[in-house]
């Protein structure tokens, strides 16, 4: 039985009145101020000012937590008017779908996503895997899936949001593992360059290196941003070229 099958106890107002989803967002606030290894049952409870034992009738074990942060969190990627009603996993609104441009919609989620990661940063290192299977999430995932829907095969269109996935989180990955280096070196991406220039001029001066001196020396400079936008179009056109029957 997964968490979101299992009821929660009874609301008891004293000492502390606990729920999953006070439980959830406390353990968010720990995420987003020291990442996964600021989360436990231990913390979480002493946050709430509540006995760690009293989290266990809400919450099993520590990846049931995480588990349910990745589920709340998924519900900043989807627009308002079609995150699920609180407590009854039903969308609240129509997803995108046939009426909507699937380019206009994956590439609008890929974009939620890469923003919501941001500035929750510890949930790159939660995507990918298993998929999650929480109301939320899966509303995400109907979402994606609704804007291909008619368009090919059932299973062109699971590899087509499947291969926009892969690219997203892995784009998403590289971009905060940058950032995560940036603030634990001190150095911007700029300074780190420039303390690096050096040896990697002298490595490119070998002429072992062809391509990538050309790529360093040519190559336009452009920001995570852009970088994220220009891949994430290059994915759209390999679907589309799956999705177009060909004459």
């Amino acid at each position: 039985m997964t968490v979101w099958e299992r009821p929660e106890p009874q609301t008891r107002p004293a000492p502390v009145p606990l729920s999953r989803e006070r439980i959830v967002a406390a353990a968010i606030e720990l995420a987003d101020e020291g990442g996964l290894e600021a989360v436990s049952l231990r913390k979480v409870a002493a946050k709430l000012d509540a006995g760690p034992m009293r989290l266990y009738g809400y919450i099993s074990t520590k990846e049931e937590l995480f588990d349910l942060m990745v589920d709340a969190i998924h519900a900043e990627i989807l627009p308002p008017e079609q995150a699920p009603e609180k407590g009854t996993g039903k969308d609240a609104g129509k997803p995108e779908g046939k009426g909507t441009d699937w380019r206009d919609a994956l590439r609008t989620r890929a974009h939620r996503t890469r923003q919501t990661a941001l500035r929750h940063e510890w949930l790159a290192d939660l995507l990918g895997g298993r998929p999650s299977l929480g109301p939320n999430a899966l509303a995400v995932t109907e979402s994606s899936l609704a804007a291909l829907d008619g368009l090919a095969d059932v299973d062109t269109v699971i590899r087509a949001v499947e291969t926009v996935n892969a690219y997203v989180t892995g784009a998403i990955r590289s971009e905060i593992a940058d950032r995560r280096a940036e603030r634990a070196t001190g150095m911007s991406e700029s300074e780190w360059q420039d303390a690096a220039g050096p040896y990697l001029s002298g490595m490119l001066a070998t002429g072992r290196y062809p391509a990538l001196a050309r790529a360093v020396h040519d190559g336009a400079d452009v920001d995570a941003g852009t970088a994220f936008d220009a891949g994430l179009g290059w994915v759209l056109d390999a679907v589309e070229a799956k999705l177009t029957p060909r004459g």
